[in-house]
């Protein structure tokens, strides 16, 4: 099977940056890039009108994935990048690129003043019927922005990479998600930041009643499970560093606030059966909005 690194373009500021920060990714893991674009047909009126039918509509949209292609050549020498004009909803299209591709990256809009995304509802779709990961990358994300900042708190490509963050669930911990983040973190030489967020129990109330806290016990039993499910990965990847953060509260708070200090974040997401729907999960659903770096959704069994 061909392995890519896959970006929907649009044309737009979004999908340009995701362009660019598919190409580092490219490079990282030493695949080929393609760039897709998807194009809905005119509508029939409208296709009989000589400058609005489809072969002049396919024609122009032509350019987006061309143009885009020549300029991450210049930037980016020795990349292998090729181009794809597909026809079709853009959802399902992008969704069933999956199947053939290593990652598919996706642009996002900014929340202007408010740190984070604003995830539409096609991206919302492709990471709901995802076979593969996906990553979602806002738009006027550069290169530095994934490196620690210099002496003087400028970020820079000469610096080196922030952390992976990665969320991690200890009642159900899957080795695809957790497999995912490590390599990530190796490939950047850098270190994968793992926040496990909790909930306290139904019978924590009723141990408050009668007058014993229990808070410090829960604590330290859930650093513990972190620490008992990270163990085989510090000994699979010896060279990455781990810092594991277990604290009490909301896991797509805890994780949008890592994400400040972030190169990329890494959730999960369970495969869904049902073809209907964007069924996520609230944690997942919470950082994709939220974080203020490109987040990579991994789909799971």
């Amino acid at each position: 099977m061909p392995r890519f690194v896959t970006v929907g373009l649009d044309g737009s500021a979004e999908s340009r940056a995701a362009a660019e920060w598919a190409a580092r990714e490219a490079n990282l893991r030493g695949l080929p890039l393609k760039l897709v674009h998807v194009w809905e047909p005119v509508p029939g009126a409208m296709a009989e009108a000589p400058l609005l039918g489809d072969e002049t509509h396919e024609h122009w949209t032509g350019r987006i994935p061309r143009d885009a292609a020549g300029g991450l050549r210049r930037r980016h020498p020795g990349l292998d990048v090729t181009t794809e004009q597909v026809s079709g909803g853009p959802a399902e299209v992008l969704a069933g690129l999956t199947q053939d591709t290593e990652l598919l990256v996706l642009g996002t809009r900014g929340l202007g003043g408010i740190g984070g995304f604003m995830v539409g509802s096609v991206s919302l779709a492709v990471v709901a019927h995802a076979m593969r990961p996906v990553v979602l990358v806002r738009a006027g994300e550069q290169a530095a922005d994934e490196h620690e900042t210099d002496p003087a708190g400028v970020p820079s490509a000469a610096a080196p990479f922030r952390p992976v963050v990665l969320g991690l669930d200890t009642d159900s911990p899957d080795d695809t998600v957790i497999a995912f983040a490590f390599e990530e973190a190796a490939r950047r030489a850098t270190s994968v930041h793992v926040v496990h967020g909790w909930s306290v129990p139904s019978y924590y109330t009723y141990s408050l009643a009668a007058g014993v806290d229990l808070r410090d016990e829960l604590s330290g039993q859930q650093a513990a499970a972190l620490t008992e499910v990270l163990r085989p990965w510090r000994q699979k990847y010896p060279s990455v560093e781990v810092v594991e953060e277990s604290r009490f509260g909301s896991a797509g708070d805890l994780l949008a606030e890592a994400s400040r200090e972030a190169s990329l974040v890494v959730v999960g997401r369970r495969f869904r059966r049902n073809p209907l729907g964007t069924h996520i999960g609230s944690v997942t659903h919470a950082v994709m909005h939220h974080a203020v770096v490109p987040v990579a959704v991994v789909p799971h069994d």
